[in-house]
């Protein structure tokens, strides 16, 4: 029996960006995808935050989006808030309206470029985190793998987690009762100033906020103005039972218990996919650990939380980027001591942070007189600019640090710099690579990085305007060490190239 190096449970966007960017760190994985064929239903609607930044920088945005560059969204909202941030200085909050079907469809359109193995109709029914024997369920028949690493991509109700028997502690909130459908409406209730909703009694609901009353919520979704996405929720209201079929008379009649109106909607039309579900309750939860021997966790399998603002996808793949490259390295042999265990010490935090301000959303989106009070003074709070920035920072994740080092930009998500060699800088991103970027006048950085030419590129350029005189970036996009001296300190330049990336290869004479 051979020894796969990693195999990836769960072939969703997580698992698909995980398989994408060990390929291109230079390992082959085998992804087991339960399903056997691609699903047509999305989950999510869009990306947001600093994962549309991560794809543009790995040649996947304009693909993805039409346009070459991402910018940066003049609006959004959080907890049924608008969030104006067209003047805001640095607006970090990106997004990238795309339906998760066409997301999954492209990052394995990717994944099968770069030679991964995609067996669909396979689950994981069994494993041995220290062996790293995984038994498998296949479309014909079952059988046995044996890997080096077996990560669970496979959802909030992660079979690879149970398995691993990794606690999943949280709270589910069985009062919570939110519709999805795609429908049809009349052109009497669309509003061509805003491209939303008006309605009597109600007024303007704009697309894609979320529009909140004393007894429940409702978000309008024009993706596809033909068929557009309606979703109601409600609280503190029975719902059928599970295995009742949702229906759009159900769905309008949770519409006029929130809005106090009917609205007409229709069945969609269209090919589709269409959608028509119910969630009867809401999950939020963190994993104990990430990691169980040969076993480790991304995505939902190790977090999951309350959908509102979009965060999902955010969180998850970008956990994918930040394994993937340590993996490899582990893989590779060059790892130094502690480099993959520093994957739960970063993402873990991050994820805490989504799980806290989406179940702080919850609250502020939920109905009744206090909450309306609370909502008054939040109000209040969001005519400072700062709080706004504060906000649109923490929905971007782009207030993720990793570390305390003293330089503002260590740890940080690296900075856009133009430079003059900016195509090699872009081949350099688009493949995964870690990055020694020498913006020093007498490109000095080289022959001290010399030793990890094998794993890390120096790009010796330089960059007009104000810049750092160089940046150590790691192949998930954040910065390992930085300087702004003329003459940076080459003894912490070795420092931080040794502790994430391993040993030098060979030293020169001038070096020792």
């Amino acid at each position: 029996m051979s020894t796969i190096d990693v195999t990836i449970a769960g072939g969703g966007p997580n698992g698909l960006m995980l398989a994408c960017e060990l390929s291109l760190a230079g390992v082959r994985p085998v992804v087991l995808e339960r399903l056997p064929e691609r699903s047509g239903e999305s989950r999510a609607s869009g990306l947001v935050g600093q994962v549309v930044r991560l794809l543009h920088r790995r040649g996947l945005y304009e693909h993805l989006s039409g346009a070459k560059v991402p910018a940066p969204a003049p609006r959004y909202v959080f907890g049924a808030f608008p969030l104006d941030l067209a003047d805001l200085p640095d607006n970090p909050l990106y997004i990238l309206p795309l339906p998760q079907r066409e997301l999954e469809r492209a990052l394995e359109e990717r994944a099968l470029e770069l030679g991964v193995e995609i067996r669909r109709g396979h689950e994981v029914t069994g494993l041995d985190p220290e062996t790293g024997e995984v038994d498998v369920r296949g479309a014909r028949g079952d059988y046995r793998l044996q890997t080096r690493f077996l990560v669970g991509a496979d959802g909030g109700r992660s079979t690879v987690r149970k398995l691993a028997g990794i606690g999943f502690p949280g709270v589910t909130q069985e009062n919570h009762v939110s519709r999805t459908a795609s429908v049809t409406l009349p052109d009497s209730v669309l509003d061509p100033a805003t491209g939303g909703l008006r309605l009597d009694g109600v007024g303007v609901i704009r697309p894609f906020t979320h529009f909140r009353t004393e007894t429940g919520l409702f978000v309008f979704s024009p993706f596809d103005p033909a068929c557009p996405g309606v979703t109601v929720s409600e609280r503190d209201m029975p719902a059928p039972a599970d295995d009742v079929p949702v229906t759009l008379d159900e769905v309008r009649e949770s519409i006029r218990r929130v809005l106090g109106t009917d609205l007409p909607i229709g069945p969609p039309a269209g090919p589709g996919p269409h959608q028509l579900r119910r969630v009867s309750s809401r999950n939020t939860r963190l994993a104990d650990t990430f990691r169980v021997g040969r076993v480790l966790l991304v995505g939902d399998a190790a977090h999951v939380h309350s959908a509102i603002g979009g965060p999902g996808l955010n969180l998850g793949l970008q956990d994918a980027a930040n394994l993937a490259w340590k993996l490899a390295a582990e893989v590779h042999g060059w790892a130094p001591p502690g480099l993959l265990d520093s994957y739960e010490a970063e993402r873990r935090p991050v994820s805490r942070r989504v799980v806290m301000h989406t179940q702080a959303q919850g609250v502020l989106t939920a109905p009744g007189p206090e909450v309306t009070a609370l909502r008054e003074l939040f109000g209040e709070l969001l005519g400072h600019q700062d709080v706004v920035a504060h906000l649109a920072a923490l929905m971007a994740g782009s207030d993720v640090r990793y570390g305390d080092d003293p330089h503002p930009l260590t740890g940080r998500w690296a900075p856009d710099l133009q430079t003059d060699d900016q195509d090699r800088l872009t081949k350099a991103t688009h493949a995964a690579r870690p990055i020694l970027l020498d913006l020093t006048a007498d490109a000095a950085l080289a022959t001290v990085a010399a030793p990890w030419q094998d794993r890390v590129d120096t790009i010796t350029t330089t960059a007009p305007g104000e810049a750092p005189s160089a940046l150590l970036i790691r192949p998930d996009g954040y910065v390992a060490w930085a300087s702004s001296d003329e003459q940076p300190d080459l003894a912490a330049l070795r420092e931080a190239l040794a502790r994430w990336f391993g040993a030098p290869s060979e030293i020169s004479s001038a070096d020792a």
